[in-house]
């Protein structure tokens, strides 16, 4: 699923964007093609050519590979979001000052920033919802439905910050994909907590 989707964003995501954003802003496919390609295949590539020239190293470096990841993609969250730290204090300093709390809250997060976090929230949601309930339909165990959803509801966000920030002048064009880079592993770590301690072979579950 992954190969087949870090080949597919190559086309689909210039393509996507051309036909979403192309009459709100300047889009250039070809340029947005050439920077996915850069961002998520070269790597893929480059894994692949290591693992099949140094296969000794790589069995050596597979029983750390979980923690890696995992600290490789808190790291990751925390340096997209601390990039864009100054734009997100800048969307929300037109809130009025007050001294009550709850109503500071309610002025940030009831405007564009409120609106932002609610579609990433949204957008992830129905990712791990339909790619988990979709998979149930097709007729797949527990341990694929799982599988699915994870894969459909978290996405490469560093990819969109790469593309938002090369590509287009504004700069809180970056702010979804990095507000998406920290909502997203809370949501998927979460979702993956509750899972750990829910058995996929329970009869209950299957069907």
């Amino acid at each position: 699923m992954t190969v087949c989707t870090t080949l597919g964003a190559v086309f689909l995501t210039p393509v996507l964007t051309k036909i979403l954003a192309g009459t709100y802003v300047p889009v250039d496919a070809v340029k947005l093609s050439i920077s996915t390609l850069q961002v998520v295949v070269v790597p893929v590539l480059l894994g692949s050519c290591i693992q099949n020239i140094f296969p000794a190293a790589v069995k050596i470096v597979i029983p750390f590979a979980p923690l890696l990841a995992v600290l490789t993609s808190s790291l990751l969250a925390c340096s997209v979001f601390s990039e864009n730290v100054v734009r997100l204090r800048s969307s929300i300093v037109s809130a009025p000052s007050t001294s009550d709390p709850s109503f500071s809250l309610q002025s940030i997060f009831s405007g564009e920033l409120g609106l932002v976090i609610l579609s990433v929230l949204l957008l992830h949601f129905f990712g791990f919802f339909v790619g988990y309930f979709s998979a149930a339909i097709s007729g797949f165990k527990e341990p694929q439905r799982r599988a699915i959803s994870i894969e459909i509801g978290m996405q490469n966000s560093s990819l969109g910050v790469v593309l938002a920030t090369s590509h287009f002048a504004s700069p809180l064009v970056a702010l979804p994909p990095a507000m998406s880079a920290v909502l997203m592993n809370i949501m998927g770590s979460s979702l993956g907590f509750i899972w750990r301690y829910v058995d996929p072979s329970d009869p209950k579950i299957e069907t």
